[in-house]
């Protein structure tokens, strides 16, 4: 795959207004076609294209690793003919967890969207802004990052089908149908490449999850924010499960999917989820508390998530304006582990507003 050059744009986060045209529904019975639905869809709100993984280093260390892409439709000054004009945002999160540095090494990138700049293609999963990229290339996608901490040469093949949530892709986040997204995975990702800290490079080898969401649709009110996993099971199954979390810790919606080691795939109901909340931490940089370890039912098995460490805390106030964890975990069951993979937990600090 030939490599692209991306520079970026300095941004800040513009609010969606009432210019231009409506953001089209999310709506069921749609049917996904790939390779173009592994690319961009600008016409809609929001978008994200998410990796988390697990991998062995050359010494043995095992690293946790993080790689995304966002994309923003403002709807700002869309009759502007100008090529500066922010029809569409781009920004990027990644990181890496590290047991042996005691905190998670992440980096961030932001950028209006320019053709040769900073791009998200319709065509396929190609999305870049300056040196940091991800793009699908002969059914293997390839991230390259040059952080400040760190760098991320990475190639992600797949081993199994497209995973899609909820009703073929339609994966509701709600009460209400209108609060949904079109959503699938790509499960037992086979990694390899070079991760490079503190300008030493190492080989590396393991297991990634790759996520694609997008939707059009703003979280709903009673909401503050959501815990979601997306596990890898040593058996060759996987499990994604959700719940959007009101301000008391209950679930106003859950939600997940549950793919068994033979490939049969099983849409989980809301009563089948549920996050159980062990034990805390909280960042000494924001005074945040989040709840590291959990519990997690689903599909009538019940999971200890633990944390590869507990500082996997990321702060992106200055591209999309939030303060999230976003860590790598085991599952065990009954105490044995039975899988890894990663725990994200949003709105702990104030509600999230998307």
């Amino acid at each position: 795959m030939k490599r692209r050059r991306f520079l970026a744009t300095p941004v800040v986060m513009i609010p969606a207004c009432a210019l231009g045209q409506d953001y089209p529904s999310v709506a069921p019975g749609v049917a996904l076609r790939f390779p173009r639905d592994h690319g961009s869809h600008p016409d809609f709100r929001t978008e994200w294209w998410y990796v988390t993984g697990w991998v062995r280093a050359e010494d043995g260390a095992e690293l946790g690793i993080q790689v995304t892409f966002f994309r923003n439709r403002p709807r700002i000054a869309e009759g502007n003919p100008s090529r500066f004009a922010p029809r569409q945002l781009l920004f990027a999160h990644a990181a890496i967890a590290d047991a042996r540095h005691g905190r998670l090494r992440h980096d961030q990138r932001a950028a209006r969207a320019r053709i040769g700049l900073a791009e998200a293609s319709e065509a396929t999963a190609a999305i870049g802004i300056a040196d940091w990229s991800l793009a699908l290339d002969e059914g293997r996608y390839q991230a390259r990052i040059a952080a400040r901490e760190f760098a991320l040469d990475l190639v992600f093949a797949p081993t199994q089908p497209v995973l899609l949530h909820g009703d073929a892709s339609f994966s509701q986040k709600a009460p209400s149908v209108r609060n949904a997204s079109y959503y699938y995975s790509e499960p037992h990702l086979r990694v390899g490449g070079t991760v490079t800290i503190a300008g030493k490079p190492s080989t590396v080898s393991g297991t990634a999850w790759l996520d694609h969401e997008w939707s059009s649709e703003l979280m709903v009110r009673e909401a503050a924010g959501w815990d979601w996993a997306g596990l890898n099971f040593a058996d060759g199954g996987a499990l994604m499960a959700f719940r959007m979390r009101d301000r008391d810790g209950g679930a106003v919606w859950a939600g997940g999917t549950l793919r068994l080691r033979g490939g049969e795939a099983r849409t989980l109901m809301p009563a089948e989820v549920r996050f159980r909340p062990q034990r805390s931490w909280r960042s000494p940089r924001t005074s945040i508390e989040y709840p590291v370890s959990m519990l997690l039912e689903a599909g009538g098995a019940t999971y200890e998530l633990e944390p590869l460490l507990e500082d996997q805390e990321l702060d992106s106030l200055a591209s999309t304006g939030t303060l999230y964890w976003e860590g790598a975990v085991r599952a065990r069951t009954a105490g044995r582990e039975v899988g890894r993979g990663y725990l994200e937990l949003t709105g702990y600090g104030k509600p999230l507003r998307l």
